[in-house]
């Protein structure tokens, strides 16, 4: 992006939406921007006062406030003028400087927006499957666009921008919509269970074309060729410069960049950039996620009605059996034996029973003990004085235990190796720790340059690679396993 003037210059065209009397001003643009589109592009200060005076909000509004008021339109560039001087009768008329007022280009655009952002919830969004399948259709005809003429390509491409950008404007709006918090508390009641179906029905029918569209498109981008996509964007942006524009200065530059742009959106769309995944790939994600949402809810309502019925029945069944009670103490017993305890403390731990016996009782258990700690908060455990315990012949004898089990090992070892060789080729059926110390040794040496080592009791060896096969198989007590067929040498001390 390049900062030009233009960038950088402030849009005081914007500023009658936020200033003081902003009512004021914003209720004027707008009465032009209705005839404006009555294609009434000229209107007198007559024709305002009056329309503005036919509003109760207005009843006080006068005559100055209305002059002064499109006086600083004009000075903020909303409103042109010029003077009339055909309904001018006497001097005194003209000293006055009649005016017809007109919206500029730039307040009839941001009038224009205003309007959209005032009706975007009223118009709502919605999906449709049949823009993918159009967008499927214009990119078909890809093949046929060097047989068009300029204005013909210029407007497959103008429909093919408008598909894409109702696709992105209309999901976006309505998984927006079905994200928010109004729909999650709607999803939460039984009035969301009497559209659930058709709901459900219309997200899966856009899941169906995209599964359907997207496969075929992403086949019809990858099979395009670059020199055929240079063509017709060349002769897109062509087109763009020959059209006649009347005070826009228009460059070269920023059409190609527009237009290359807008191709790009599209194919990183469907086939995705680098290692980010395709949008259409998370669009898919995303509704399959909404439908399993509104499922999940559906299915939580419905348990919430069928266990309700289920208590409906139950509290019957209890009232019945209190209006059979002869007395009050007898409902207070059977009110005991019902709801139990009106304050029970609970125990809650990792308790393991002696059976799994649905029918053992309570009593029919062992007891189970419970250590409960005071809630102070400068408690601890006394701790307990012990004296040092003696162990040094349990440790002397640790220590030649595991001498004898490491000389035992090394003797083990050193049977492998014939004269200063140690050839896995030639190796016997072998134990496993044996396996990982002749490894361990190998991935030592491998590790280095030199292909040089030592071995825990300090004996220096190097690795050579066997003359003969490049690999060999070594027998294990836990089984065998291939590797290249090393040696490995030992130096001489």
């Amino acid at each position: 992006m390049r900062v030009n003037e233009k960038l950088l210059k402030p849009l005081t065209e914007t500023k009658y939406l936020t200033t003081e009397n902003a009512d004021r001003y914003r209720s004027i643009i707008r009465i032009f921007y209705l005839e404006y589109e009555k294609l009434n592009y000229w209107m007198y200060q007559e024709d305002v006062f009056e329309e503005l005076k036919e509003d109760p909000y207005f009843q006080e509004y006068t005559w100055e406030q209305c002059q002064q008021d499109l006086s600083s339109l004009v000075n903020w560039g909303n409103l042109a003028t010029i003077q009339d001087t055909k309904k001018v009768s006497t001097i005194e008329e003209f000293k006055n400087k009649k005016f017809r007022y007109q919206l500029t280009e730039y307040s009839v655009e941001i009038e224009r927006m205003v309007v959209r952002l005032e009706n975007l919830f009223i118009e709502g969004s919605s999906l449709e499957p049949t823009l993918l399948e159009r967008i499927r259709i214009h990119l078909s005809e890809m093949e046929n666009l060097s047989e068009m003429d300029d204005e013909h390509i210029h407007g497959w491409w103008e429909d093919l921008n408008n598909d894409f950008k109702r696709l992105n404007q209309n999901y976006q709006d309505y998984m927006r919509d079905l994200n928010s918090i109004k729909a999650e508390e709607l999803m939460k009641t039984k009035e969301f269970l009497v559209f659930k179906d058709r709901l459900i029905e219309y997200l899966r029918s856009f899941v169906k074309s995209l599964q359907v569209n997207v496969s075929k498109i992403e086949k019809l981008l990858t099979n395009v060729s670059d020199d055929m996509v240079q063509m017709f964007l060349k002769r897109i942006i062509q087109y763009e410069l020959s059209i006649p524009r009347i005070d826009v200065e228009i460059k070269e530059e920023q059409i190609r960049d527009k237009i290359r742009g807008r191709w790009e959106s599209i194919y990183n769309w469907f086939l995705g950039k680098g290692a980010n995944g395709s949008e259409a790939s998370k669009v898919f994600d995303t509704t399959n996620e909404i439908i399993r949402k509104i499922t999940r809810y559906a299915v939580r309502i419905s348990e919430q009605s069928s266990n309700g019925a289920n208590r409906r029945e139950e509290y019957a069944r209890l009232a019945h059996m209190f209006f059979q009670c002869d007395s009050i103490e007898s409902a207070h017993r059977l009110s005991a034996s019902v709801f139990g305890v009106e304050k029970p403390l609970h125990l809650k731990g990792e308790i393991r029973r002696d059976t799994e016996s649905i029918n053992s009782g309570v009593y029919d258990e062992k007891a189970k003990e419970f250590i409960v700690m005071p809630r102070v908060r400068n408690y601890r455990e006394k701790s307990q004085r012990a004296g040092i315990v003696e162990r040094t012949a349990e440790k002397r004898k640790m220590r030649e235990k595991n001498l004898r089990e490491l000389e035992a090992q090394q003797k083990l070892l050193r049977s492998y190796v014939k004269e200063s060789r140690l050839e896995f080729a030639s190796l016997p059926v072998i134990e496993p720790y044996v396996r990982d110390v002749f490894l361990m040794w190998l991935s030592k040496a491998l590790e280095r340059k030199d292909k040089r080592a030592k071995t825990e009791d300090g004996r220096n060896f190097y690795i050579e690679q066997s003359s003969g096969e490049d690999a060999c198989v070594i027998q294990c007590t836990d089984g065998k396993f291939q590797m290249p067929n090393y040696v490995i040498i030992f130096e001489e001390e």
